[in-house]
C-alpha cells in the first residue's frame, strides 16, 4: 500500500505482495573469453557487475534512500520506470502527480505516479535530479517473466552524464568522465543520433533479395531480441516468405504480436551476422511511433550481447567490439510456450501464453497449466533459462511435458521441428 505524508510531498512504496498482484501483470575466436576491459585515457568514476537474466542486464540501484532494488538497463525508455514493488522493498520519493506514458503495444495509456528530484545510487556512482514513475498496474510482471525479482527498468538517465562500457564478457559496467576519452583498442566506432533522448546507429541489412541497404535503429537494451523492423513504409526491409506468427514481447501500451523470420545478413560496422531471425510487429503495434518518423526499427539485447560495448551518449559515439557470443545460434520459441517462474525457494511454472497455431497449442496446452515436468525432469530444479533453451531447441525428438491442469496431472508431446 501507499502510505501518504499529511502535506502529500512524499509517498511510500513499501507495498505488501498482494497490493502487488493488483498492479496486473511487460535482450569467436577462443581470444574473445579472455577478453579485457580495453584500456582508455577516460578518467574512471565506478564500477558496478550486473546479473544476466536471458540477454536482461540486470543492476542494483538505490533510489534516495531505497532499499537495493534490481533494475533492467533498458535504452528504450527515457526515465526510471518502477513496475513493482517486493514486501522487504522499502522507498520515499517526492509525489508530484499522474502522468501516461506512451509506448509499443496496442493496449491503452499506462497510468503512473510522477516524481522528481530524486538521487540514484549504483555503487560509487550517483545521479541526481532524476524524475521516477511508478506504475499504477505492472502489466510487464517482470520478475515472473524472468523467474528472478525485477522492481522496473532503467533508462537513459543511465548514460547521460558519463561515458558507460558495458562489458558482456565480464558483467560489468564502468562509467567514465566523457572528455578526454580515447576510442580503446580493438573497437569500432560509429556515430550515435539522439532524438526525444533515445539513441540510434546506422546498421546495414541484406535483404532475401540480396539487395543491401543501410537502417536507422533504436539501440533498446531493454528488448529481448535480436532485432525487429516496421512495415509499415515503401522504405521498410522486405517481409521474408516463410515465418512463425508469435508474440514479440510486451511494451508499455499493450501486447506486440508479428511474424519471426530470418534475412541474410545484418551488420554492426564490419562485423555481420549471418542469418539472424528477427520480428517483424503488427502494424497496429507500432504504428504511433512509426508515425512521421524515419526509424526503421530497433536491435535488441539478443544482438547487442554479442558484443562489448562503449556508449558516449553526450558526444553520440557507439563503440563496438564482438565477443565469444558473437557466433551463438540464432533461435526462437520453437514450442509456442511462454512460461513464468515465481521466485520464492521452491518456485512454480505457470504457463503464461500459447502461441496461435504453434506445436504447444496443436497438442493441448493451455494458459494456467502447471509445468511440473520437463523430459521427466522436474520444473522447479530447473531455472527458467534452463526451461526456455528447450523451448527453442530444434529436435527430432518431441518434448515431453507434463502438466497440471486444475488438479489433474497431464502429459503432452510437443514437436520440435524447427520452422525457420
Amino acid at each position: 500500500m501507499l502510505h501518504a505524508i499529511a502535506d502529500k510531498s512524499i509517498f511510500y512504496g513499501i507495498i505488501r505482495h498482494s497490493f502487488c498482484r493488483k498492479w496486473g501483470v511487460f535482450i569467436f575466436a577462443f581470444s574473445f573469453i579472455f577478453n579485457i576491459s580495453a584500456n582508455t585515457k577516460g578518467k574512471k568514476i565506478g564500477s558496478i557487475p550486473f546479473e544476466s537474466v536471458g540477454s536482461y542486464i540486470i543492476v542494483k540501484v538505490r533510489i534516495n534512500e531505497s532499499s537495493a532494488l534490481n533494475f533492467i538497463l533498458d535504452t528504450g525508455v527515457r526515465n526510471i520506470v518502477i513496475t513493482e514493488l517486493m514486501p522487504e522493498d522499502s522507498i520515499a520519493l517526492n509525489y508530484i502527480g499522474e502522468t501516461n506514458l506512451h509506448g509499443l503495444g496496442t493496449g491503452n495509456e499506462l497510468n503512473a505516479f510522477s516524481s522528481k528530484n530524486n538521487r540514484i545510487t549504483m555503487g560509487k556512482v550517483k545521479l541526481e535530479n532524476i524524475n521516477v514513475y511508478v506504475l499504477k498496474e505492472d502489466i510487464f510482471n517482470l520478475s515472473k517473466h524472468t523467474g528472478v525479482k525485477i522492481n522496473g527498468l532503467i533508462g537513459i538517465d543511465f548514460f547521460e552524464d558519463y561515458l558507460v562500457e558495458i562489458n558482456y564478457s565480464r558483467h560489468r559496467i564502468r562509467f567514465f568522465e566523457n572528455e578526454a576519452f580515447k576510442m580503446p583498442k580493438g573497437y569500432g566506432m560509429m556515430p550515435i543520433s539522439v532524438e526525444m533522448r533515445k539513441m540510434y546507429i546506422q546498421l546495414s541489412v541484406l535483404e532475401t533479395d540480396s539487395t543491401s541497404r543501410n537502417i536507422k535503429m533504436l539501440i533498446d537494451t531493454g528488448a529481448e531480441l535480436n532485432a525487429w523492423f516496421q512495415t509499415m513504409t515503401n522504405e521498410s526491409v522486405q517481409l521474408p516468405d516463410n515465418g512463425v506468427q508469435g508474440r514479440i514481447g510486451h511494451g508499455l501500451n499493450g501486447e506486440v504480436t508479428g511474424l519471426f523470420a530470418r534475412i541474410p545478413q545484418i551488420c554492426i560496422g564490419k562485423y555481420c551476422l549471418k542469418n539472424p531471425i528477427v520480428a517483424f510487429p503488427d502494424s497496429a503495434a507500432i504504428s504511433d511511433i512509426i508515425f512521421g518518423s524515419d526509424r526503421d526499427g530497433t536491435i535488441g539485447s539478443q544482438i547487442l550481447s554479442r558484443f562489448n560495448l562503449f556508449i558516449d551518449y553526450k558526444n553520440k559515439r557507439f563503440y563496438y567490439k564482438p565477443n565469444e557470443n558473437f557466433n551463438k545460434q540464432f533461435t526462437y520459441n520453437i514450442a509456442g510456450i511462454e512460461i513464468g517462474q515465481t521466485v520464492p525457494l521452491f518456485p512454480q511454472t505457470e504457463i503464461l501464453n500459447v502461441w496461435k497455431n504453434s506445436p504447444a497449442e496443436i497438442a493441448g496446452v493451455q494458459v494456467g497449466d502447471q509445468l511440473v515436468e520437463v523430459n521427466d525432469t522436474k520444473a522447479f530444479q530447473m531455472k527458467l533459462s534452463e526451461i526456455k533453451m528447450l523451448f527453442e531447441t530444434p529436435s527430432k525428438y518431441p518434448l515431453i511435458l507434463k502438466l497440471n491442469r486444475e488438479g489433474v496431472e497431464i502429459k503432452l508431446k510437443i514437436e520440435m521441428k524447427n520452422k525457420l
